[in-house]
């Protein structure tokens, strides 16, 4: 636990974790955030330092996380000239966490070793108060020797976590896991709207999925928020449009039709076109239900 750590990206996923890190003894440096308040208000928080220059993270800690939005913003992080976490890296270790094309990750590692540095991907498929308990879901991938010293700060993170194979391997798992979770998404929208629209109970609708085939993890998680209308956020619809184009587009490239998750994402594209992006992915129901939106 001697190793300064520093986040990049302290959005509420980034933060949460910073969080659960400096209650479980590791000491946080750092924080960075492309939007300057929200890394001074956490920085304030944990009495630690907040960075207005990539350099200065770098500089301060041992292992930097980084939790940014998409690959722009990974790429920008990672920059080859001007301000960048590649300055003076030489012997540290990255972690990036973000959803991000398997294709991005693979370059992010290069660059890092380019620079003397070391980078694994951690992708996370869980969400904000497993981030705070320390229970992701973490798949990782890169050298395998990188993954393991940095092993024990990810175990206080994460409560399963898994190597999966060489850079870029976590990211394309990733990928197909927010497929399946967004499919199952729309298609339980379109299952309760259904059902409201036919007078059923929705309830009761949703205790039979529960018994029987129509059951997931989704229902356990969306199927009374969509019922409700509760759609506080915590995976976005906007992210759900992005993620479903990254698994699509990887459909493309390997020469297979992917006609639910191209539905899918123009589903969530819809969402954020109609004002709805900022909700959780839930929100989708707003466009299935006859006496919403859709």
């Amino acid at each position: 636990m001697n190793q300064r750590i520093a986040f990049v990206g302290v959005g509420r996923m980034g933060a949460n974790m910073a969080r659960r890190l400096a209650e479980s003894g590791y000491a946080i440096v750092a924080v960075y955030d492309a939007h300057a308040p929200t890394a001074e208000a956490l920085a304030r928080e944990l009495d630690v330092k907040a960075a207005t220059r990539l350099a200065e993270v770098t500089a301060a800690a041992d292992v930097i996380f980084t939790v940014v939005s998409d690959d722009a913003a990974q790429l920008a992080v990672f920059a080859e000239a001007g301000d960048s976490l590649l300055q003076g890296a030489r012997g540290k270790r990255f972690v990036n966490c973000a959803t991000l094309t398997p294709a991005v990750h693979v370059e992010a590692q290069r660059r890092a070793r380019t620079a003397g540095a070391e980078a694994i991907e951690a992708c996370m498929a869980s969400s904000i108060p497993q981030a705070r308990a320390g229970t992701l879901y973490l798949m990782c991938a890169g050298e395998e020797s990188s993954f393991q010293a940095v092993r024990p700060i990810l175990e206080k993170l994460s409560s399963s976590l898994r190597y999966i194979g060489p850079s870029g391997s976590a990211a394309q798992v990733k990928a197909l896991v927010n497929l399946v979770m967004n499919i199952n998404t729309a298609a339980l929208a379109e299952g309760l709207g259904l059902g409201s629209a036919l007078g059923l109970d929705l309830t009761m609708l949703r205790e039979v999925f529960a018994e029987t085939g129509a059951a997931s993890q989704v229902l356990k998680t969306d199927g009374e928020d969509m019922q409700n209308r509760s759609h506080d956020c915590y995976f976005s619809a906007a992210h759900a449009a992005k993620d479903s184009g990254i698994a699509w587009t990887l459909g493309a490239q390997a020469g297979l039709q992917l006609p639910l998750s191209a539905a899918t994402k123009l589903q969530y594209d819809r969402m954020t076109a109609v004002g709805l992006g900022h909700l959780d992915k839930s929100g989708i129901a707003e466009l299935t239900f006859k006496d919403r939106r859709g």
